[in-house]
């Protein structure tokens, strides 16, 4: 986990104003929750003390073409913040995963997993909202629940990863809205075509997996 939050994917970045709070209110009301819930923030005991986690929200127009499909995300390396500000939240305009592109502009540089983001809103125009959260409850149970999992070759952040997302929700499974990433540990994504969609998906899944625990089920074996 020594690379957690380091860009990996060739950034065109220009500085600009950042949104207005009431435009990333949805945002700055969920980072919150999960913030609360441990599911984003950044604990020493966890992944070498790095930050973990962020969320993003699609912008209009929302007919535009997959790679120039805009949307707002939370910034690099503010997994410890306990709460967002304006000023914490990039746009990214162009994300172009086979380049290994991403293009943004705002007060702070975005997560260094906008590409994965990207590849989702990529992949299905009706996706509005996305979360990457880290859970360990999740991602241990991730086969008992049925979850799509990803392939552990492919890195956080990078084309491959992308190119893994894109396969993986032309499948039919994948349109439950939350998948696992198999070389990310703990690593989640949830999405949905609202916040509270994506954010319904996570927490009913989350009861899930406390209900296998509670019940002495773990990892599809009793």
């Amino acid at each position: 986990m020594g690379e957690e939050g380091v860009i990996k994917f060739e950034l065109e970045f220009s500085a600009a104003a950042p949104l207005a709070q009431a435009e990333l209110a949805d945002l700055i009301a969920w980072r919150r929750i999960l913030h609360l819930l441990r599911l984003i923030g950044r604990d020493p005991g966890r992944y070498g003390g790095y930050g973990y986690g962020n969320l993003s929200r699609r912008l209009p127009p929302q007919e535009a073409p997959a790679p120039l499909r805009r949307f707002v995300i939370s910034g690099t390396q503010t997994g410890g913040l306990p709460e967002l500000l304006p000023a914490h939240f990039a746009v990214v305009s162009e994300c172009r995963p086979t380049a290994n592109l991403v293009v943004a502009q705002g007060p702070i540089r975005p997560s260094a997993e906008a590409l994965t983001h990207g590849a989702i809103y990529a992949a299905d125009p009706q996706i509005r909202f996305v979360m990457h959260v880290h859970s360990p409850d999740l991602w241990h149970s991730a086969e008992r629940l049925g979850l799509p999992v990803i392939g552990e070759n492919a890195s956080y952040g990078s084309p491959e990863m992308a190119a893994e997302v894109k396969r993986l929700l032309t499948a039919t499974a994948a349109r439950q809205g939350i998948f696992a990433m198999g070389g990310h540990e703990d690593g989640i994504f949830v999405f949905g075509v609202s916040a509270e969609e994506a954010g319904s998906i996570l927490l009913k899944s989350l009861a899930q997996a406390f209900e296998y625990q509670a019940k002495g089920v773990i990892n599809g074996s009793s």
